[in-house]
């Protein structure tokens, strides 16, 4: 483990570089503690090694603020729809007005966001510096060293630009001093994104140790870049590529998982659908190095039986739990779930009698949702209501994704703070699900259905496998009546259709991993969804969402926080319509 100070602040950075200590499973992070480096340090390949660990350091988030996880799971997954806070009113109450689209630019939350990947930027910046100076490096290295910085440089700011639309960027080659004379142009972020990413491309070799980033990292960065823009043909190009011929870190030909658990289980990390990851650890002597940004995300007052036991927090909606709901092993894609929706115990007590939902359901429900009756992983069967600390605020449902299992407590966790909630698994900030069903998107652009259907089909086809659905514990057969089946060629006969299918497949496939909400809003339909969202959940949580709505035109990107825009003045950082 290196540690880092003296280093000078970014204008836009607003703060001192931390000391952050940086430990993780993967043997590239085993570094020996030390001091701060010297300048003679940084000049070697060691000690730019050790600041680009610092940079990947980043990627966990920087002040140890909920909001900068990786996962998104509030600025991504809880604005998406896909969940609310959970909990109850009292408990981490600046959550409330995010669920609610109430939000404004005192928040110390995007404050902090904001920080914490300009930090990273900041980091990624300082390792290119070094490289310009230092002397005992051989090329090869050089461009490598090099191609992670820039990869990770893009990906931070990615995340600023899917965030705050609007931001100023700026590279190594620019003193601190300078950067306050920078606006924030949409087209000047683009362009430094994707050359960051080429750059990455065309110097990081295909195999680069597990937990680092490689060239297939960067190319389907890339795409997903090119995506987001609306470059369809070209993002469509660099899937291409990946498909064909890209290979995680450790050199694994990408693949699906056979069993969707799989993706979410420690044991299991670094596998063939990792396309870039963020790295965790247990025991390290810092809790941040494993997963914190989730620390509350586990059921509440489960006790020995039950995982974390704090603090109901990222409880699944009504909506997406019934988005679930199938027909002939098809979604229902015009809503008609909610008039059907999945049988849970809200409001039932965990004492009384509950019959469980027998209707068809995608299988990947109960690998994503947690709820009564049904095996929580290897605990108990999710009680309903005594796992829940308000029903009547939250609802009945909990988080069930990267949660830990009971065999791995104290091995693939870290209890050593105030809670066990410390699972180590990676996070995939990209996973080749993902990569397949934004190829997908491309495809229909260009008019290739049928490419799209397959693809799509490719990701139903994993999740129709019955040997890895959830089973009861008495072995008595399937938890639930699952049905699915792929999709027909005709609803891959149009544009319109083939879009609604792809659309709904990225909904269930990754739902809770952060990325609905800026899906929402790259389509064009935030509005339209998240008020639809609201109306429905807004008639059984009336506490949490009674007259909460979305507004067109404000609500699809965070306002800039005022606390920058003070510090650099409004002609330095426009802030975003509508704040």
């Amino acid at each position: 483990m290196k540690t880092m100070n003296n280093l000078k602040r970014t204008a836009v950075a607003a703060m001192a570089f931390l000391m952050v200590g940086v430990s993780c499973s993967d043997e590239f992070l085993e570094i020996a503690p030390a001091g701060a480096l010297a300048d003679a340090q940084v000049g070697t390949k060691d000690g730019i090694d050790g600041l680009l660990i610092g940079t990947y350091a980043a990627l966990n988030g920087v002040f140890g603020n909920r909001f900068e996880g990786p996962n998104h799971w509030i600025t991504g997954s809880i604005m998406g729809g896909e969940a609310n806070k959970g909990t109850d009113a009292g408990d981490y109450s600046a959550i409330n007005p995010f669920q609610r689209y109430e939000h404004d630019p005192t928040s110390g939350d995007i404050n902090n966001l904001w920080r914490g990947r300009f930090e990273g930027v900041n980091r990624a910046n300082k390792v290119l510096a070094a490289l310009t100076a230092a002397e005992d490096i051989l090329p090869a290295d050089a461009s490598r060293l090099a191609g992670e910085a820039r990869m990770l440089r893009g990906h931070f700011y990615f995340d600023l630009k899917k965030h705050f639309n609007n931001i100023p960027v700026f590279d190594e080659t620019l003193a601190a001093g300078e950067i306050i004379e920078i606006t924030n142009t949409a087209s000047d972020a683009w362009g430094q994104i994707e050359a960051d990413f080429q750059f990455a491309y065309d110097n990081l070799p295909g195999e680069n140790g597990a937990g680092r980033v490689n060239k297939w990292a960067a190319a389907a960065y890339m795409g997903k870049a090119k995506l987001f823009q609306g470059k369809f043909a070209e993002a469509k190009t660099w899937f291409d590529d990946v498909i064909a011929n890209g290979t995680t870190s450790n050199g694994i030909k990408y693949a699906l998982l056979e069993d969707y658990a799989q993706i979410f289980n420690a044991e299991n990390d670094n596998h063939a659908e990792s396309v870039m990851d963020v790295e965790s650890a247990n025991n390290t002597g810092n809790v941040q190095n494993a997963n914190a940004f989730d620390d509350l995300n586990y059921p509440y007052n489960t006790g020995p039986d039950g995982p974390g036991n704090c603090c109901g927090f990222f409880q699944p909606s009504f909506e997406l739990t019934n988005s679930f709901r199938t027909a002939s092993g098809l979604p229902l894609l015009d809503k008609s779930y909610n008039s059907d929706p999945i049988a849970n115990d809200y409001n039932v007590e965990s004492d009384d009698a509950f019959t469980e939902d027998a209707g068809p359901l995608d299988p990947r429900i109960d690998w994503s949702v947690g709820r009564r009756g049904i095996p929580y992983l290897d605990w108990i069967e999710h009680p309903g209501k005594a796992w829940i600390r308000s029903q009547p605020y939250a609802g009945p449902y909990s988080p069930k994704k990267f949660i830990y299992y009971k065999s791995q407590e104290n091995s693939f966790t870290d209890g050593s703070s105030w809670t066990r909630g410390y699972a180590t698994m990676n996070y995939n900030i990209i996973r080749y699900a993902d990569v397949l069903l934004m190829a997908a998107e491309a495809e229909i652009e260009a008019g290739s259905l049928e490419q799209a259907r397959t693809y799509v089909n490719l990701v139903r086809a994993r999740a129709a496998n019955p040997a890895f659905w959830v089973q009861e514990n008495d072995g008595s057969g399937p938890a639930a009546n699952y049905e699915i089946t792929e999709y027909p060629p005709s609803q891959f006969a149009s544009q319109a259709s083939a879009r609604e299918a792809v659309r709904f497949e990225r909904k269930l496939e990754l739902s809770g991993e952060g990325h609905r909400f800026f899906d929402l809003v790259r389509w064009g339909v935030a509005a339209e969804e998240l008020n639809d969202y609201l109306a429905y959940e807004s008639t059984l949580l009336v506490t949490k969402f009674g007259g909460a709505s979305f507004t067109a035109g404000k609500n699809e990107y965070y306002p800039i926080p005022q606390t920058q825009v003070d510090i650099q003045g409004p002609e330095v950082l426009v802030q975003n319509p509508g704040y």
